[in-house]
């Protein structure tokens, strides 16, 4: 119940407020309409009081500021169909002169309102009462179903959502759904092609704001988010937070169908399809295809040729970013890469996950056709094309083929005469890095493969699986005309000659020639005169 005369200090209120209004609005070309003539009092629904008696706080509970908001919202304003504020530089317009102050800042790059605490700096006033809850630590919007609270608005809304699980944004195209406005707008872009942002230095373009402003980190060489625990500082946040749960170990994301768990979404993604054997990537020359999008633009690079990672040092050049780090510790001679176990150390991880499999004795990579299992999933690639009898790696200067890149590599040399492996202790030259290290162990007189059964061992690999068949008495390798078996696949070759008649290794001096290689070595000694270690 309100007594006569404060209805009356209402309309004055009202009456007041309008005048204000239409004073503020008079420059622009608009009509307005005062609300004041739709404020009816109904005298009927309401009871005097005398005016002797004082209405109590219930009676009476108006607000003042909260009138003057609500003549504002029911303000109407018919519009004439002009705009009076354009834009001088590009297409947008208002009726609001201080919209057009806010937008003219996107031009000019101008940050008027500065945080008196740090370097900040921005456009908008709003912005900076945001940054600065940063310094006071102050998070005014609290979730009131946990314990979740922010310094901005929009946070709490789109965190409602993981209690609501609702996605009420959904993409008419396909069947991608959100919780956010903003992300839909930016998924939309996916499908129109759309990619609003653009680089003023260069000709790249983005479909998102952030995306740009990481990409214009590369022009400056910013990377303003630094790890407080290494050395570590990056352009983007989300790489920030990437990097510190190598710290802290943390891997959030897992698979729902083994025990594989990550600390980046995206692995667990391209490990999801080791489930579902998709590849989604694929070539649109040859019918390569593969799991992830990196993967694809390496296995371009063979079609193309090119090798964009260069050495800053020397001539090396590289398909691969991979190759090109592990390449530069060989200019800087560091091994990052050790084992807890022995003292090997290497300048790749994947050669001391390999090595690693040595101490372990596992061989995870089997075949699906025979017993052969290996430590690594290139042998097994290249064991398996032995039943598929594919060789394809072609000579293109003879018929050679081989099944391995290294082999077809090896037997290059034998065209260019090339050595490109030279020991620096004596003379000897040799073509594959692999007959260099057995070389050095001449010097060194190292013998790494050893015999657990007995003292043996040997400066070379195939010479300890020679020995081990004496302890098993195996002969595995059987001729197929006669009864003869060997304990090694070296001496079957060299037995199916004498079958064939056939002596392949001719001198180039003389008429001599032999079945065996080394035989062809030791007489060459007599022509040069030479002598081995």
């Amino acid at each position: 119940m309100i007594a006569i005369e404060e209805i009356y200090e209402f309309k004055q209120l009202c009456i007041q407020t309008e005048t204000t209004i239409r004073n503020l609005r008079q420059p622009r070309a608009v009509k307005e309409e005062l609300c004041v003539d739709n404020i009816k009092v109904e005298l009927s629904n309401l009871q005097i009081i005398s005016n002797n008696e004082e209405p109590s706080e219930t009676d009476c509970n108006f607000n003042t500021n909260k009138i003057q908001q609500q003549v504002y919202k029911n303000a109407k304003v018919q519009y004439t169909g002009e705009y009076l504020f354009k834009c001088n530089i590009c297409d947008y317009c208002s009726m609001i002169k201080s919209n057009i102050k806010r937008h003219m800042r996107t031009h000019t790059g101008e940050k008027p309102f500065k945080c008196n605490a740090c370097d900040y700096s921005s456009k908008q006033m709003e912005t900076l009462k945001i940054h600065m809850h940063k310094h006071t630590g102050e998070k005014p919007f609290k979730c009131n179903l946990c314990d979740y609270c922010s310094t901005i608005k929009s946070n709490i809304k789109r965190h409602m959502c993981m209690h609501t699980g609702e996605k009420s944004f959904k993409c008419n195209v396909c069947d991608y759904c959100t919780k956010h406005k903003e992300a839909l707008k930016t998924h939309m872009r996916k499908h129109t092609g759309k990619k609003p942002f653009k680089c003023n230095l260069c000709d790249y373009c983005c479909t998102t704001k952030c995306g740009l402003k990481r990409h214009m980190c590369t022009h400056t060489g910013e990377k303003p988010f630094k790890c407080n625990i290494c050395n570590y500082c990056c352009i983007s946040m989300s790489h920030l937070k990437t990097h510190m749960r190598k710290h802290t170990g943390e891997k959030p994301f897992k698979c729902n169908l083994c025990d594989y768990c990550s600390s980046r979404l995206e692995h667990l993604k391209t490990h999801m399809l080791q489930h579902t054997g998709e590849k989604p990537f694929k070539c649109n020359i040859c019918n390569y295809c593969c799991t992830t999008k990196l993967s694809l633009k390496k296995h371009m690079y063979t079609h193309t040729g090119e090798k964009p990672f260069k050495c800053n040092i020397c001539d090396y050049c590289s398909s691969n970013m991979s190759n090109l780090k592990s390449h530069l510790y060989n200019h800087c001679g560091e091994k990052p890469f050790k084992c807890n176990i022995c003292d090997y150390c290497s300048s790749r991880l994947q050669h001391l996950k390999r090595h690693m499999l040595q101490h372990t004795g596992e061989n995870p990579f089997k075949c699906n056709i025979c017993d052969y299992c290996s430590s690594q999933l290139e042998h097994l690639k290249t064991h398996l094309l032995q039943h598929t009898g594919e060789k394809p790696f072609k000579c293109n200067i003879c018929n050679y083929c081989g099944t391995t890149k290294s082999a077809l590599k090896m037997h290059m040399h034998k065209h260019t005469d090339e050595k490109p492996f030279k020991c620096n202790t004596c003379d000897y030259w040799c073509t594959t890095k692999s007959a260099l290290k057995m070389h050095i162990r001449k010097h060194t007189d190292e013998k790494p493969f050893k015999c657990n059964i007995c003292d043996y061992c040997s400066t070379i690999k195939s010479n300890l699986k020679r020995h081990m068949l004496q302890h098993t008495c195996e002969h595995p390798f059987k001729c197929n005309i006669c009864n003869y078996c060997s304990r090694m696949e070296s001496d079957l070759k060299r037995h199916m000659l004498q079958h064939t008649v056939e002596n392949p290794f001719k001198c180039s001096i003389c008429d001599y020639c032999s079945t065996i290689k080394s035989n062809l070595k030791r007489h060459m000694r007599k022509h040069t005169g030479a002598k081995t270690i």
